[in-house]
């Protein structure tokens, strides 16, 4: 069985730590079994590990995220790279046709689909592995997996099984049951009376052989050939796999799970599992109760008096909220589409600083920069735009329209437009980059080289030609 793992999500419920590139998945606010901030991505990929899951695992995950996985989880990590943000529908569309026409998998394989980042027991993983034999010993189109409820959550959506006799249970080799209907995110009442019906939480988590899948997105006139399901993305309807599948789908079943499960996607549930109540530079006084602050800022966060609340400041913002309310934070009237003032790379961070437009409508972007040992920043170069780094700490190889020099703290590098550079840290390096042009955006980069030893080779070989 083929696992994909899903990596979605706009942030908004986490704002400020987390936007549309640096979603819930990858902030560092958890903790390892060896005591080491561990982002959710990196705990479930640690999970799959230790329960050796042997068959390969893919990511599924737009553009703006192929950095920080490479950097959370490393470079070789198989992604499918959506071109385009739309939801778990075309997301998983995509993923199979992947699989289908570009590594040519049997039609027969069983697929498995999980989001990237369930906070779950290690032992949820062993379950995951049941389904494919529950699918093929049910002739089931779909299998899923549902929680059983601990509270009556109107949270959540429910899967409502047909119940069945204990001498159908005893006929069957696993303790599946069919699906008799969903119900989303019902009220409380709803809720209380499904918990009654022995109704179960969608986790989001279901699978099927690659060949029903294919079958259905020929019957809606889709492409199930990769190059072009890659060509037509943008005309799929953004709309979930639950509801454009799952629940119109015939025979159904569901594979109960009755141990830990939780959904870390607001800061209410997210503080419940951190290891402590403060991160970063941040004064918590002992009148204070169940009360988390965290600080992503270079100045100190003092707390006195505070009950029940989260605070949490980075660069994009200050969120200053009860635990209780703080999920309202996505329906507030922010400006989700600002240019996000941090990020996490494959080769480090950066951090906006300053970004002015003055009358002539140059525009200046001030950021500061931090590349980790032995990491580099691809050989490109820009049309719209000059820069100037400053290097404040570290060392590193800079390399400037294919001529290499070693750089160091106070060294001021220039770069015109047009011209070829890149840089390696042979130490941690961190540098102020200041961007003048008329457009500061990332499609203003073109990338030559990515890794430093074809960036090494191509400027070897410009010289070669030279001589």
């Amino acid at each position: 069985m083929k696992l994909i793992l899903l990596s979605g999500g706009s942030g908004k419920r986490l704002w400020p730590l987390s936007n549309d590139v640096r979603s819930k998945q990858f902030l560092k606010l958890i903790r390892s079994a060896h005591n080491e901030p561990e982002a959710m991505v990196q705990r479930v990929w640690r999970q799959l590990d230790s329960c050796k899951w042997s068959e390969p695992v893919y990511i599924s995950a737009g553009r703006s995220h192929v950095d920080l996985i490479q950097s959370q989880l490393g470079e070789d990590v198989p992604l499918i790279v959506e071109p385009e943000k739309r939801d778990t529908f075309p997301a998983i569309s995509l993923a199979v046709t992947y699989l289908y026409s570009a590594l040519q998998m049997n039609p027969d394989e069983v697929v498995a689909i999980m989001p990237v980042d369930p906070f779950v027991e290690d032992r949820f993983m062993e379950r995951i592995k049941e389904l494919e034999k529950v699918l093929l010993s049910s002739g089931a189109n779909l299998a899923l997996i549902g929680v059983k409820p601990t509270y009556p959550s109107t949270k959540y959506g429910y899967i409502v099984p047909r119940l069945d006799s204990e001498a159908d249970k005893a006929e069957r080799r696993f303790a599946y049951n069919e699906v008799k209907s969903f119900k989303e995110k019902p009220s409380l009442e709803q809720a209380q009376d499904l918990v009654e019906k022995k109704a179960l939480w969608n986790c989001g988590i279901f699978a099927f052989r690659l060949g029903y899948l294919i079958r259905e997105l020929e019957k809606k006139g889709l492409p199930t050939e990769y190059n072009r399901m890659l060509e037509n993305y943008s005309q799929l309807p953004a709309i979930s796999f639950d509801y454009e599948i799952v629940e119109k789908a015939e025979k159904v079943v569901v594979l109960p799970y009755d141990g830990y499960w939780k959904d870390l996607g607001t800061w209410n549930t997210l503080t419940e599992e951190m290891s402590g109540n403060e991160i970063g530079k941040v004064l918590l006084d002992e009148s204070c109760t169940n009360t988390h602050v965290i600080n992503e800022l270079d100045i100190p966060i003092v707390s006195i008096g505070l009950s029940d609340m989260i605070v949490a400041a980075s660069p994009d913002g200050i969120l200053v909220s009860t635990k209780e309310h703080s999920h309202m934070v996505k329906n507030l009237a922010l400006d989700w589409t600002k240019r996000p003032m941090y990020e996490e790379r494959r080769w480090g961070w950066y951090q906006v600083m300053h970004f002015q437009k003055n009358e002539e409508d140059v525009e200046v972007l001030t950021k500061r920069l931090h590349i980790n040992a032995g990491k580099n920043l691809s050989y490109q170069y820009h049309h719209h735009r000059s820069e100037i780094w400053m290097i404040v700490e570290g060392s590193g190889d800079f390399i400037l329209d294919d001529q290499l020099r070693l750089v160091g703290p106070g060294d001021v590098l220039q770069i015109p437009v047009g011209a070829k550079h890149a840089i390696k840290a042979t130490s941690e390096l961190e540098f102020i980059e200041v961007q003048m042009g008329s457009q500061l955006v990332e499609e203003d980069i073109v990338r030559l080289g990515m890794t430093w030893a074809e960036i090494l080779e191509q400027i070897s070989n410009q010289g070669d030609q030279h001589d």
